[in-house]
């Protein structure tokens, strides 16, 4: 598997940002996708701990899990999350064991300063489609939703749209939902619809959160 772009020091890396940024598409999803994969990182005691999850398609049952731990070397920067995850991110993924056809990412894809987020950025590193579920926003504005469930608001960034505000649930804050590679805005926003189970954030990534702070099962080194 070929990794792009560095993982220690930022020297160069938003101008490998922006070479990457190039690299993404935005088109609709080629075909229903039959595994989906969700993925979220979190840090304890210096170190990062990726979780995925994968998952059939539509129905949401699981299919497989994995966790990567690994010392916690480079230090949280906005803008440039995927230098410090994206390899622990990929670690874990292989170790689902079995391809998949979509990854939800808990970060941003294409609302981003430089125009890849952790999400698109994992996207062109794999070539598979993907998409960031996100709680904050890191650039950019957004129109609140309603406070009804599943309203949505457009997220602009420099006068394009490139993402959904979405209130997945009644008196929740909204959830921030951003194409990453090899999927549309309106394909980002379906998918993150029907993954939606009564939780804040949709099934992929909220198991692939919870999967990360929870006891470790599966480590590598």
């Amino acid at each position: 598997m070929v990794r792009k772009g560095p993982v220690g020091p930022f020297e160069g890396a938003a101008e490998l940002q922006r070479r990457l940024a190039q690299e993404v598409r935005l088109c609709p999803l080629a075909g229903e996708p039959r595994l989906v994969a969700g993925v979220d990182c979190s840090e304890r005691d210096r170190t990062i701990r990726a979780a995925a999850v994968l998952l059939s398609w539509p129905e949401l049952t699981p299919a497989a899990e994995a966790l990567f731990e690994g010392p916690c070397r480079v230090p949280y920067v906005p803008g440039f999350l995927s230098f410090r995850e994206l390899d622990s991110m990929v670690r874990a993924l292989e170790g689902l064991g079995m391809p998949f056809d979509l990854v939800m990412v808990d970060g941003c894809g294409i609302a981003h300063p430089r125009g890849l987020g952790i999400a698109s950025h994992l996207g062109v590193a794999l070539n598979v489609p993907s998409l960031g579920i996100s709680k904050s926003l890191l650039v950019g504005s957004f129109e609140e939703p309603g406070p009804d469930p599943l309203s949505i608001g457009p997220i602009w960034l420099n006068r394009s749209q490139v993402g959904w505000a979405l209130r997945s649930r009644r008196g929740a804050r909204p959830i921030f939902v951003t194409p990453g590679h090899m999927i549309d805005l309106d394909g980002a926003l379906d998918v993150t619809l029907r993954a939606l189970r009564g939780y804040r954030l949709p099934e992929p990534t909220r198991l692939a959160d919870l999967l990360s702070k929870g006891p470790c099962q599966r480590k590598k080194r």
